[in-house]
């Protein structure tokens, strides 16, 4: 074996010692138990591209990422690294690479185009297709609802300051659970509240090597304080609604 290791071959190595208890060569340190889960996570809009494919709908990230200036280089998410399409190499970039957990987010404007009202079977079929792939090669699911994708239909509506965006959560969690409950075992609500809340919808200043750098994500909103306050008020409640 060369003494040279690339990425790929440490973690794919990694992975491995992982799952079968061993250490590392040279290792010192006590290793993982063997319950100990390897894994690797993404988000819907990061990676998935076909922004409209088998009837998806929109989501503000769809239409934030096209505002131009709001994007670093005008890049979007349209095609990203294609895994709608592709779904079924990355599983198995995974599998070589020793994961044995995966944690994905599911578009609810994909499974909801309008966020409410009558699912689209095309988008919940692909979900049921990679959780299969998922398990088949020996990789654990785990679902989450939202990664800060809402649809741009409820957004239209109000978005998170509307109470009735809860309850719209609550009904696709609800579907998320009947279609994908049996095979999926571990679900997160929403993923990292206050980033969507407080960037989202406000905007964040920090520093950055000593520079002040504002922060900002979809919807790109500028609400007042009494305004940002419902948009946690109402995140919450969904959360406590679906679960």
């Amino acid at each position: 074996m060369s003494n040279y290791f690339d990425s790929r071959d440490f973690v794919k190595l990694a992975g491995n010692q992982v799952q079968s208890g061993k250490k590392m060569p040279g290792a010192t340190l006590p290793t993982f138990p063997e319950q100990f889960l390897w894994g690797v996570a993404t988000a819907a809009y990061q990676i998935e591209g076909s922004p409209d494919a088998d009837g998806k709908g929109k989501s503000i990230w769809d239409t934030y990422a096209h505002i131009p200036g709001k994007m670093k280089n005008g890049d979007t998410g349209d095609v990203a690294i294609d895994h709608y399409r592709r779904y079924k190499e990355d599983v198995a970039i995974m599998k070589e690479m020793g994961v044995n957990a995966y944690r994905f987010s599911i578009s609810w404007s994909r499974i909801f185009p309008n966020g409410v009202g009558k699912p689209n079977q095309k988008g919940l079929d692909f979900y049921s297709r990679l959780v299969d792939e998922l398990l088949k090669a020996g990789i654990e699911p785990f679902g989450t609802l939202y990664h800060w994708d809402l649809p741009q239909a409820l957004q239209d509506k109000g978005g998170w300051q509307s109470r009735d965006t809860a309850q719209a959560f609550a009904d696709y969690a609800s579907l998320i659970a009947e279609q994908l409950g049996d095979r999926v075992k571990h679900f997160f609500t929403l993923n990292e509240l206050q980033n969507f809340v407080d960037m989202g919808h406000r905007g964040t200043e920090i520093k950055v090597q000593g520079k002040d750098v504002r922060i900002e994500l979809a919807p790109g909103l500028q609400l007042s304080t009494a305004q940002v306050n419902q948009v946690p008020h109402h995140a919450v409640l969904a959360h406590g609604l679906a679960v």
